[in-house]
């Protein structure tokens, strides 16, 4: 399948395990993804700040990967998702449900099931949109289809999957 990708792509998947080493995270995850794409096309082309990217993934991290669904679902209940978090952290310290860094074997961290169904899941749109390669533009839409925090954080800053596929769409001819 790496034989597919193109040379950019091949960059994302390798800047994906640099953000998770700087992070001191023991895993590569879909977030690590996505921040090693907020600074290629088609991501650039979006006008989205990778920093705004960065920003709400960290907030996500927050709430301990928690989403606004789960929040307005706990909200439903008479449970306020904010206060809880801020008692956690006063007891615990700021960013206490993030997990905070983990202690990593010797070694590249490895990457997570979810990490692994978006490299899967860019050969699948690939080949459903005929192309011959795997590039950036087949990482981002692939984080887009898999539920959770990240593709809830693109949604929240206006990244859609039709809005991708727009912008990537060859322009008519009039």
């Amino acid at each position: 399948m790496f034989e597919r990708f193109t040379r950019e792509a091949r960059d994302v998947v390798t800047g994906a395990v640099g953000h998770a080493e700087r992070a001191a995270a023991e895993r590569v995850t879909e977030e690590h993804v996505l921040l090693a794409l907020t600074d290629r096309p088609p991501f650039t082309a979006l006008g989205v700040r990778p920093e705004a990217v960065a920003e709400s993934l960290a907030e996500a991290r927050r709430r301990g990967g928690l989403s606004k669904v789960d929040q307005e679902a706990l909200a439903s209940l008479g449970i306020d998702l904010g206060e809880v978090v801020s008692r956690i952290e006063e007891a615990h310290g700021v960013g206490a449900l993030d997990g905070g860094p983990a202690r990593r074997r010797s070694g590249r961290p490895r990457f997570t099931p979810g990490a692994k169904k978006v490299l899967e899941q860019s050969l699948r749109i690939a080949l459903g949109r005929r192309d011959r390669h795997i590039g950036t533009e087949h990482l981002l839409l692939a984080l887009l289809t898999r539920p959770g925090s990240t593709a809830e954080v693109l949604a929240d800053l206006g990244v859609t999957y039709a809005r991708v596929e727009a912008a990537l769409a060859p322009p008519r001819a009039s």
